[in-house]
C-alpha cells in the first residue's frame, strides 16, 4: 500500500504541536489537515476523505476522548492514533478500548511518530486503492456546499476564481447560510489545501481575550501568561485564517488586523519582535458593517482592505430550488447515524419544506431534517415535521382572491399538511367533520 497520498487529520489545541506534527508528517509525504478543536475536526471529517486521525486528549470543551468515540462509531474504517503529554495507564487503556490503534506520549521523536503512523495504517481495516469519490452535486465540487440554483452558482463561480490566490475575501450573509462552508470550499478546493485552515469565531471569544488568541503573547505579558504562546495567525501561516463575525472585533483588534493585512506582519502581546506572516484572510459577518462604520464601531479602512473580493451568500428563501438537494444531502448524512439506513421523504413533506421561508436558513433546515429522521417510522411524512411548518399557510399570490377560492386553498393545504386526516383537519379548521365533508364536496 502506497502511503504517499494519505490524508491525516491532526487535532490539538496547542498550535505549536500542530505545526510540529504537520512538518514531520509532510516530510513523510502525507497530506495533513489541522484542527484546534473537536468541533473543527468533526467539520473536516464530514467533508474530507481522512485516512488517519491523530488527536490529543486534553483539550478545552469537548476533549479527545469524545472525539475518539465519535470517530470509532461513525467512521470505523479510520485508524486513530492518540498523542498526549499526560501519560496515564488508564487513559491508554480507555482510548484503546474506545477504538484507538496506538497511544504515543509527548515528547516523541520523528522516528517514533513515523513508526506509530505506519503501525496505525497497518492495523487499519481501510485499504485505500484510490481516493474515495465524494457525494457532490453535479453542479459543484465544494463538499457540503451544494446547489443548482443560479444564486448559488454565482457563489461557485467566485470560489473558482479565488481559490488559487491569496486575495483577501469578505463573505456576507445571514446567520445559517453557510459562510464557513464557503470559506472552507475556497481553502480546500485550491492549491493551498495542504496548508492550515484556522477558523476563528470572533463573537465566541471574550473581547479581552480575542487579541491574545489571534496574535499570541509572550511569558509575563499579563496575569496568567506563564509561557510563550503562538496565536491563530501563526498557526494559519502559509494557509488560511477565517475570521467569522468580524464585526464583533474591538477597535484595538481591528487596528492590529489592519497592520497584519498591510504589512504582512504581527507582534505578540508583550513583545517588540515583529513576525512575518504569509496567509490568506477570509472574513465574514451577518452584520451590516457599513452601519457599524457610520457609528464609528468599525474601521472604514479595514473594511475596504477586507473587501478585495466580496461574496454574498444568498439566504435559503432565495434559492428554494436547492431545498430538495439539501434535504437529500442531510438524509444521507444523518439517516445512517440515527436509523442505520437512508430514510426517504414523502412528496407532501418535501412540498411543505419548499413552501417555508427558512428564517434560520440552511442550519434550520438541517436541524428540521435531523428531527424528522428521528421522529419518523420508515418515511419522513408531513406529521414528522415541527408544528410551525405543518400548519403554516402562506398566501403569496399577488392581488386578491375571492373568499371562496381562498377558503378552498386553505382547506386543501391543511388536508395536505395532515396527510388527508379529516379529523385532524377539522380540529385545525375548528369546524366539525360534517361541515368539512360538505366543503370538500
Amino acid at each position: 500500500m502506497s502511503l504517499q497520498r494519505e490524508n491525516i487529520l491532526v487535532v490539538d489545541d496547542d498550535v505549536n504541536i500542530l505545526e510540529m506534527l504537520q512538518r514531520h508528517l509532510q516530510s513523510l509525504h502525507y497530506h495533513t489537515y489541522n484542527a484546534i478543536s473537536v468541533k473543527e475536526a468533526v467539520a473536516i471529517l464530514r467533508e474530507t476523505d481522512i485516512d488517519l486521525l491523530i488527536t490529543d486528549l486534553k483539550m478545552p470543551g469537548i476533549d479527545g476522548h469524545e472525539l475518539v468515540k465519535y470517530v470509532a462509531e461513525n467512521y470505523p474504517l479510520i485508524p486513530i492514533l492518540v498523542v498526549s503529554g499526560y501519560p496515564s495507564v488508564n487513559d491508554a487503556l480507555n482510548v484503546i478500548k474506545s477504538g484507538a490503534i496506538d497511544y504515543l506520549v509527548k515528547p516523541f521523536t520523528h522516528e517514533e511518530l513515523k513508526q506509530a503512523v505506519l503501525k496505525s495504517f497497518k492495523g487499519s481495516k481501510k485499504i485505500k486503492t484510490s481516493s474515495k469519490p465524494r457525494d457532490f452535486s453535479s453542479s459543484s465540487n465544494y463538499g457540503e456546499l451544494i446547489g443548482e440554483s443560479s444564486e448559488i452558482k454565482e457563489v461557485f463561480e467566485i470560489i473558482d476564481r479565488v481559490k488559487d490566490n491569496k486575495a483577501t475575501i469578505f463573505i456576507n450573509g445571514e446567520s445559517g447560510t453557510g459562510k464557513e462552508l464557503v470559506a472552507r470550499a475556497i481553502h480546500y478546493s485550491g492549491k493551498f489545501s495542504r496548508a492550515p485552515f484556522i477558523a476563528v469565531n470572533c463573537g465566541a471569544i471574550p473581547e479581552n481575550l480575542l487579541e491574545s488568541e489571534l496574535f499570541g503573547y509572550v511569558k509575563g505579558a499579563f496575569t496568567g501568561a506563564d509561557e510563550n504562546r503562538q496565536g491563530f495567525f501563526q498557526a494559519a501561516n502559509h494557509g488560511t485564517i477565517f475570521l467569522d463575525e468580524i464585526g464583533n472585533a474591538s477597535l484595538a483588534v481591528q487596528s492590529r488586523l489592519l497592520r497584519a493585512l498591510q504589512e504582512k506582519e504581527i507582534t505578540r502581546i508583550g513583545s517588540q519582535k515583529v513576525e512575518k506572516v504569509d496567509l490568506r484572510i477570509i472574513a465574514a459577518t451577518n452584520s451590516d458593517l457599513k452601519e457599524l462604520i457610520a457609528k464609528n464601531e468599525f474601521r472604514e479602512d479595514l473594511y475596504y482592505r477586507l473587501s478585495v473580493v466580496q461574496i454574498n451568500v444568498p439566504p435559503l428563501r432565495e434559492r428554494k430550488s436547492d431545498i430538495s438537494l439539501l434535504v437529500d444531502r442531510f438524509i444521507k448524512k444523518y439517516g445512517p447515524e440515527y436509523k442505520d439506513r437512508i430514510t426517504p421523504i414523502s412528496k407532501a413533506a418535501l412540498e411543505v419544506l419548499e413552501r417555508y421561508d427558512w428564517p434560520g436558513n440552511i442550519r434550520e433546515l438541517e436541524n428540521v431534517v435531523q428531527r424528522a429522521i428521528i421522529m419518523c417510522d420508515k418515511t419522513i411524512e408531513v406529521m414528522d415535521l415541527p408544528d410551525h411548518l405543518k400548519y403554516k399557510i402562506n398566501f403569496s399570490q399577488e392581488g386578491w382572491l375571492p373568499l371562496r377560492e381562498m377558503e378552498k386553498e386553505y382547506i386543501l393545504r391543511v388536508l395536505a399538511a395532515v396527510d388527508n386526516n379529516k379529523t385532524k383537519a377539522a380540529e385545525i379548521l375548528q369546524i366539525d367533520r360534517k361541515t368539512l365533508r360538505q366543503k370538500i364536496q
